[in-house]
């Protein structure tokens, strides 16, 4: 990761997770991340929508020169990158893992731009959609109105190896009543 605003989102999630796999969304506070929120987007993980902005921030939509809620957020790709960035988005939503990406724009006056993309899981919760939280981030201020996205590169951020219930699982575990099923557990 190399764009300082994407250490910072990725920090402050990280320290939100507390050792689980990813935060519950409801743990992410927008005054927390405020100098960022222009930056931050969210998506619905429909594929067959081309997953949709559900929140898109001003800075986002201005380097778009759009307001992008509702819209696909794959259809900024080119169409050589869709396929990858669809494929990479639900990874993130399924696998819980964060990703971060290298995209080159091309900018309204001709002239190339480069972003760094980060995508950060939610947890999955049950009878609730899934959604991903991310942040675009340009090097190179100036740029209005980026258009044909293309993946660069992009790496998976993974998980330590030995995963194990952090103390807020546990705790909610102590609340439950009845007959329980733990899958997984050892």
């Amino acid at each position: 990761m190399k764009h300082p605003s994407n250490q910072q989102f990725f920090a402050y999630w990280d320290a939100k997770r507390a050792g689980a796999r990813a935060p519950d969304r409801s743990e992410i506070e927008p005054d927390a991340v405020r100098d960022l929120l222009g930056d931050i987007f969210v998506l619905s993980c429909n594929g067959t929508a081309g997953y949709p902005f559900r929140v898109a921030g001003t800075r986002l939509c201005a380097l778009l020169g759009r307001d992008v809620k509702d819209r696909s957020f794959s259809e900024l790709f080119v169409a050589q990158s869709r396929g990858e960035i669809e494929d990479i988005i639900t990874v993130v939503a399924e696998e819980v893992l964060a990703c971060v990406a290298g995209i080159a724009a091309t900018s309204e006056d001709g002239g190339q731009a480069h972003l760094e993309l980060l995508l950060l899981p939610f947890s999955h919760r049950a009878h609730t959609p899934l959604s991903l939280t991310g942040l675009i981030a340009p090097f190179e201020n100036g740029h209005r109105r980026l258009r044909d996205f293309e993946l660069t590169s992009w790496r998976y951020l993974g998980h330590q190896p030995a995963e194990r219930l952090v103390p807020r699982a546990l705790r909610k575990l102590k609340v439950a009543r009845g007959l329980m099923v733990y899958e997984g557990l050892r």
